[in-house]
């Protein structure tokens, strides 16, 4: 049995999981479903056609499932999905998507920090970090085991690939590819996240041949045509797989 302050508002129709602890002044709108085991601290709003899963933990002030910032959106019946084990900090928001196609979404082990901001149609994967004040505009995707620094505000329609590390308040107009660091106003690609991946488990051979093509786009004076090009032909690793197939799907094209 889920325990709910007295002073909470709960609409009847919310749906509340097993175990869940709703503190004081929370308010919990009519079509929001809340998974099992849920902790909601102080002054936590939740709102919309929100979905949210287990084992999540909200802190003071967090605003979740408002209304998008699109000044398009019409008031349409549109969703946020949130997965399980997921950590919203002080003052975070996360707004419902702009259109019917396409919720905004997250996936599980995250760590959103003080006043991070996930808006409209962004889609995130799994054990992803914002850290403090991170903005990010919409229909943003990121993709798995993400890290990034404070203060950085991300362009719409950006892609950032799977173990990429974002250094702190840099700005974000292009894709960046997976395995990669980085910082800066515009944003400079400097070399391969390598701690992240020693970390994460990659073996040492797996980082020399990510390393590899890392070299033919950024070391070998190409262009990201030529790039593409230099590497058709090869037998490629399940990493360097990824890391073209990113490069190829990269409608922004990708920082340099």
């Amino acid at each position: 049995m889920s325990k709910i302050h007295q002073t909470a508002i709960v609409d009847k129709n919310a749906i509340i999981g097993k175990n869940c602890e709703i503190g004081p002044f929370c308010i919990i709108g009519a079509n929001v479903v809340l998974g099992d085991n849920n902790i909601l601290h102080s002054s936590v709003v939740i709102d919309g056609f929100t979905t949210i899963g287990n084992n999540n933990k909200f802190f003071p002030s967090a605003v979740i499932g408002a209304d998008c910032q699109d000044l398009k959106y019409n008031g349409e019946l549109t969703k946020l999905i949130i997965g399980n084990n997921n950590t919203f900090r002080e003052f975070c928001t996360v707004n419902r998507s702009a259109t019917m196609d396409e919720p905004t979404q997250i996936g599980d082990n995250c760590l959103f920090m003080a006043y991070t901001h996930i808006a409209h149609n962004c889609i995130l994967g799994n054990n992803i970090i914002l850290a403090n004040a991170v903005n990010l505009a919409g229909h943003i995707h990121i993709h798995n085991n993400v890290i990034v620094g404070g203060m950085v505000a991300m362009h719409q329609f950006v892609k950032i690939g799977t173990f990429a590390f974002v250094g702190g308040k840099s700005g974000i107009k292009k894709d960046i590819p997976p395995f990669t660091r980085g910082e800066g106003f515009p944003y400079k690609v400097m070399g391969l996240n390598a701690v992240g991946l020693q970390r994460n488990g990659f073996s040492k051979e797996a980082i020399k041949t990510i390393k590899v093509i890392y070299k033919v786009f950024y070391n070998s004076g190409l262009n990201v045509s030529q790039a593409l090009q230099k590497v058709e032909n090869l037998t490629l690793t399940a990493e360097q797989q990824i890391f073209i197939n990113f490069v190829k799907e990269a409608e922004r094209g990708i920082c340099k």
